[in-house]
């Protein structure tokens, strides 16, 4: 990793050096954005609930009503929205599928649309939510600013992925978690680490080093999980792979093949019912959500278990489709040793599939329930916690933006080899 990122720096590699400093400054753009206040409004000083991950993911700010408070959640919850319906439920969609780059092109044109449609009714909602007393065209007002700040930030997205390095939505995704973790240690350390007598601040220093070893602890363990995989050998009957440095195939499953799809559909399914509450303000429907669909209660806390397991389960059977795969593996020529293609194939696979799919959710329950019960347990503030979906996100996208990175230097290395050695014949 360390050898990769001295290389960025070889006066060689000075074009990718600018990709680079062009993505930061962007992001410092985005920053800069989310402590821009909107005009006429305050602070949102109250528990926001289930909104943490979107205030989470925009960097804190919903919680300061910036212009940047809806980030670019209403575009990520577009896009899933698209993809499910491209699975055979609208086929239109679908067809778009087949098209290959210029479908991909009118489904995402018409992502953005519905994203930013998408952006204005929470944006109203959140006017009405947090507001207060006001006017219909203040509502309006603002709802139109939240939506021009997403739109803002879809823009400054593509600019990074055009422009920059990795993926520009991603990237203000993990910037934006990353702007509050800093401020979460140095809480934690004010929490803990008490300075009034010596027996105190050596009793807290040792539960902050704790509390820093946990958290690491538990990057270590996203990544081996996001990494892990399942490999299925293949052979193909026109090929021979007993040759001596034959290459060998493999179909590759991926433990956690959902990512953090399934808890941010959970999330946003139960801030459905407080979003609803905050409007209506009708106390007897207020204090069912805070009993029954608040996670921090029991019956909550379950609920939203749940709904990652099934998610997480449901979600990855519509993107991998086991027959097809069975049947792509056939047409190649290609079979999995020790299983008859076609039928007895595609159930092979199903059950794989199954068995990872249950061991990644289970997973992501635990990452995703782990700061829920943290603050339970601990007498530490909310916003110091460990795991989380903003965890998950940020060492997803790291890991990802590293691979393309390493792979622009490798194809740097390798082309600039192939040109010496043409100089050299």
């Amino acid at each position: 990793m360390f050898a990769g990122i001295k290389q960025i720096f070889k006066s060689s590699n000075k074009d990718l050096r600018k990709r680079l400093l062009f993505t930061l400054a962007i992001l410092f753009i985005f920053k800069i954005g989310t402590s821009i206040r909107i005009p006429g409004t305050d602070n949102v000083t109250d528990n926001l609930g289930f909104l943490e991950l979107i205030n989470a993911m925009g960097g804190g700010a919903l919680k300061q009503f910036s212009i940047f408070a809806l980030g670019v959640m209403p575009y990520i919850t577009a896009s899933i929205i698209i993809e499910l319906l491209s699975m055979d439920i609208i086929p239109y969609f679908t067809e778009l599928k087949k098209q290959g780059y210029t479908g991909r092109q009118k489904k995402n044109q018409i992502t953005r649309y519905v994203g930013l449609a998408m952006a204005f009714i929470q944006g109203v909602a959140y006017s009405f939510a947090f507001l207060g007393d006001a006017t219909p065209l203040e509502y309006i007002r603002v709802a139109i600013i939240m939506t021009a700040g997403t739109a803002f930030l879809l823009w400054l997205g593509d600019q990074i992925t055009q422009k920059g390095i990795g993926n520009g939505i991603s990237l203000i995704i993990m910037a934006g978690i990353l702007a509050s973790i800093p401020s979460m240690f140095i809480e934690a350390f004010d929490e803990l680490v008490k300075m009034d007598t010596t027996q105190h601040a050596i009793i807290g220093g040792l539960e902050y080093f704790a509390f820093v070893i946990v958290y690491l602890l538990v990057i270590i363990g996203i990544i081996f999980v996001q990494e892990a995989e399942r490999r299925l050998p293949i052979q193909y009957a026109n090929k021979s792979t007993s040759a001596i440095g034959a290459a060998k195939s493999y179909m590759p499953l991926k433990l956690n093949s959902a990512g953090v799809i399934p808890v941010i559909f959970a999330s946003t399914i139960l801030a459905i019912p407080a979003t609803i509450a905050q409007f209506i303000k009708n106390e007897s429907f207020i204090n069912f959500v805070n009993n029954y669909l608040n996670y921090n209660t029991p019956i909550g806390f379950t609920i939203y278990i749940l709904l990652i397991l099934f998610f997480a389960y449901f979600y990855v059977f519509l993107q991998i489709n086991p027959e097809q795969l069975s049947e792509d593996l056939q047409k190649n020529g290609g079979y999995l040793p020790g299983i008859k293609p076609g039928k007895d194939t595609c159930k092979y696979i199903k059950q794989v599939l199954a068995k990872l799919t249950i061991t990644g959710a289970i997973f992501l329950a635990i990452i995703a329930g782990l700061p829920i019960v943290f603050t339970n347990v601990s007498n530490l503030p909310a916003s110091v916690t460990i795991g989380g979906t903003g965890l998950l996100i940020v060492v997803g996208v790291a890991l990802e933006t590293y691979k393309q990175l390493e792979s622009s230097l490798i194809s740097r290395r390798y082309r600039k080899s192939k040109y010496i050695r043409r100089r050299k014949a």
